[in-house]
């Protein structure tokens, strides 16, 4: 009967191919382009940002937000706040509790009278077409879908089809209201990312940014907006009916009066930030800032093409480092270049510390295993290499009892927590903070975004969360005599040394094994 089963399945596998391979994409549509409003200083959020701006001309006031339920408050705020406009870009948009708030909200500004462009990265959005219709049929609300599938319900099968144009995505993330106040960086909206209690949660890093790099973003939003890879939701999906529309509006609502949606929102409510943003009173801290992003074009050409790349103007607004670099990046894979370039940086004196995840802590093995090759190498070069623990979050300060300041940390509850946060620092002035992972997706095929900060205060304080917290939430990695990888954990009675990597399963270590005699970078 197994054997029967398989035998049927190929012949539906290979239907389904057929299937997406005969739906095309709608013909380019002639639309007059689309760009941000200028004239909002007259909004609620240009009045409260001018002051502070003016007397800081040409900078940019940043605001850190280590933890989950702040980075939603911010957003939410947001929506809640804007007059004029709000330009969304998201790689990944839950249709969890705070997605589902953070929808709602969204909604609400557009009746209100807020213009809503809802730009989406389309190879997570599979379920969510009737909820993408709904918003598109706002008079209020455009959504439009980058580099989408044509088929809306073999999307599976579209990748045998068409895979080197469906392997190209769109990670960036940005969410601006009225062209005065954006939140970037490296969280996507959904609860593992939001500081709702789930299996697996993100510890992550965004900036709320006010004052010169929000036109920059704002400008980048209307280059992918614009962009022949950002197709018109309207063109690919169904109207919605005016009863999808009640039903999702009613679920919305429902899920505002659910037990766990009502005590999120009380305890997000009751958080520092909420409290200074009414009165008017967020820190926020003003420097020079530089805008990095990769051209949409880049997903049309191939990945040799560098022209398009944000990398090379990340490292110019970084700078060459003289005596310390610091990279968290939950997906660590150098390649050959980069471990190279790193190995280069140890021997002239420069001090590199790299924390990614553990075996254990990261949901994407592949990536593990394309990193695994480099680990002895950087090792022997003096590079110190730290991996996140499941289950621990590395906090800076806890300056309040009921919030923790630091770098990617969260207050969530979760049984598992995974690093998310993207964040590099030179020289404990110069900090960035996005959405780019150190690994060659992020590199040479999906497009990613964010910003440099000059920020010796920011940049400080993510070298003494490495220097003071990270050990104690993480494997620091050592090489052995005999030239092996150990894992050192630091304990209240000492060290413990591992011979393999901890936490993890022998099925687990066997499927990295395997992995690792693939060609990962060209996979990822």
């Amino acid at each position: 009967m197994v054997q029967a089963r398989r035998i049927a399945f190929w012949p539906l596998l290979v239907l389904a191919a057929l299937l997406a391979g005969c739906a095309s994409l709608p013909a380019p549509l002639q639309q007059i382009p689309s760009t941000a409003l200028s004239d909002t200083g007259a909004t609620r959020l240009g009045r409260a940002t001018a002051p502070a701006a003016a007397a800081h001309p040409g900078k940019t006031g940043a605001y850190a937000l280590p933890d989950g339920r702040e980075a939603f408050a911010a957003r939410y705020l947001l929506a809640q706040t804007a007059e004029r406009s709000l330009d969304l870009q998201y790689y990944i948009w839950r249709s969890d509790t705070s997605g589902g708030l953070m929808a709602q909200a969204v909604l609400e500004a557009a009746d209100r009278g807020v213009r809503v462009r809802l730009l989406l990265d389309d190879v997570n959005t599979g379920g969510f077409d009737t909820t993408l219709a709904t918003l598109e049929a706002h008079p209020n609300i455009e959504v439009r879908l980058f580099n989408p599938f044509a088929s809306r319900n073999w999307r599976a099968a579209a990748y045998l089809t068409d895979f080197s144009r469906l392997n190209r995505r769109m990670h960036n993330k940005s969410f601006t209201a009225d062209n005065q106040v954006s939140v970037v960086g490296g969280r996507n909206i959904g609860d593992e990312y939001m500081g709702i209690e789930v299996p697996v949660e993100f510890t992550d890093l965004d900036v709320v940014l006010a004052g010169a790099v929000v036109p920059e973003i704002s400008a980048s939003f209307d280059a992918y907006w614009n962009s022949p890879s950002a197709y018109p939701a309207a063109s690919l999906l169904p109207a919605a009916s005016p009863d999808e529309i009640a039903a999702v509006r009613s679920a919305w609502d429902g899920l505002r009066a659910s037990p766990l949606a009502a005590a999120y929102l009380a305890t997000v409510h009751e958080m520092q930030l909420v409290r200074n943003a009414a009165a008017g009173t967020v820190p926020l801290e003003w420097v020079p800032a530089r805008l990095v992003h990769d051209d949409p074009a880049k997903v049309l050409h191939p990945p040799e093409r560098k022209e398009t790349h944000m990398l090379p103007h990340l490292e110019a607004a970084l700078g060459v480092p003289q005596r310390e670099l610091i990279l968290v990046s939950p997906y660590f894979v150098p390649g050959k270049q980069g471990a190279q370039a790193l190995v280069d940086m140890a021997a002239r004196g420069v001090n590199v510390t790299v924390l990614t995840n553990s075996l254990a802590a990261t949901d994407v093995g592949p990536v593990y295993a394309g990193y695994v090759k480099y680990r002895s190498e950087l090792l022997r070069a003096g590079v110190r290499l730290y991996e996140l623990k499941r289950g621990s979050l590395p906090m800076g300060e806890q300056d309040k009892p009921r919030e923790r300041h630091g770098i990617g940390g969260s207050t969530g509850g979760s049984s598992g927590a995974s690093l998310h946060a993207k964040t590099f620092g030179v020289d404990r002035s110069r900090v960035y903070v996005g959405s780019l992972n150190l690994d060659p997706r992020s590199i040479r095929l999906n497009t990613e975004m964010g910003v440099v900060l000059e920020s010796p205060a920011l940049a400080g304080r993510l070298a003494r969360v490495v220097e003071a917290e990270v050990p104690a939430n993480a494997y620091e990695l050592r090489l052995a005599p005999n030239g092996s990888v150990v894992w050192i954990e630091r304990t209240g009675a000492g060290e413990i040394t591992h011979n393999r990597t901890p936490e993890t399963g022998v099925m687990r270590l066997l499927g990295v094994g395997l992995m690792m005699l693939l060609p990962i970078e060209w996979l990822l």
